[in-house]
């Protein structure tokens, strides 16, 4: 069974975040999500930078920042990144599933990936709609456009970036839409757009 709200809020938090060539990604949608959670699971209203935290000059090559809070930051780790090739996706269903926080019990995420079936990840429908991999967000290609599940289990950093520069809309995508889309990205905060891009089945 997911956690509860009640249950996440006694639970660690995390945002991870992109630091490449001395410089830290999309930091200003890191503090908005993280401060967000603080005050609606934790009733702070002083706002936290995390620019204060983080010291990402001696990262060059692409290090994936992990800082994890409740109401005030308690760690920052800095560890490589190395990016995982995804090529295939198993269809996996789940309507109770809920990680509108990013929290560190990934417990049900866990146990719907080792669902996979021998395929790179997997691609969660919850009330019969796409939602996100294990740890990306997606977006389809209709042939026009770049479409963004409307309800994510997550709004990444990343998908709101896209969104507000208009590369991505957010739309419901019902699972038995797939055959209209020809193409499928995976992202998240350090893994850019376009950088999985070669999906070449999605498994039911």
């Amino acid at each position: 069974m997911c956690p509860s709200i009640e249950t996440l809020s006694g639970s660690p938090f995390v945002e991870t975040i992109r630091i490449e060539r001395g410089r830290i990604h999309n930091l200003p949608y890191h503090n908005a999500r993280m401060n967000r959670t603080r005050r609606e699971l934790f009733g702070a209203r002083e706002e936290i930078d995390l620019a204060g935290y983080i010291h990402p000059g001696p990262h060059q090559e692409r290090t994936k920042c992990r800082v994890e809070y409740t109401r005030e930051v308690l760690q920052v780790e800095y560890v490589p990144y190395r990016m995982r090739p995804v090529h295939s996706l198993r269809l996996v269903t789940c309507d109770e599933i809920d990680y509108s926080y990013k929290s560190t019990d990934r417990q049900c995420l866990n146990d719907l990936f080792a669902q996979r079936g021998g395929h790179d990840d997997i691609l969660i429908i919850r009330d019969g709609l796409l939602t996100d991999t294990s740890i990306c967000n997606v977006a389809l290609w209709n042939g026009t456009s770049w479409i963004t599940p409307a309800r994510p289990l997550l709004c990444g950093t990343m998908r709101a970036y896209l969104l507000d520069k208009g590369l991505v809309q957010a739309e419901d995508i019902p699972v038995e839409d797939l055959p209209k889309y020809t193409r499928i990205r995976l992202f998240n905060a350090l893994i850019g757009f376009g950088e999985i891009d070669e999906i070449t089945r999605i498994y039911v």
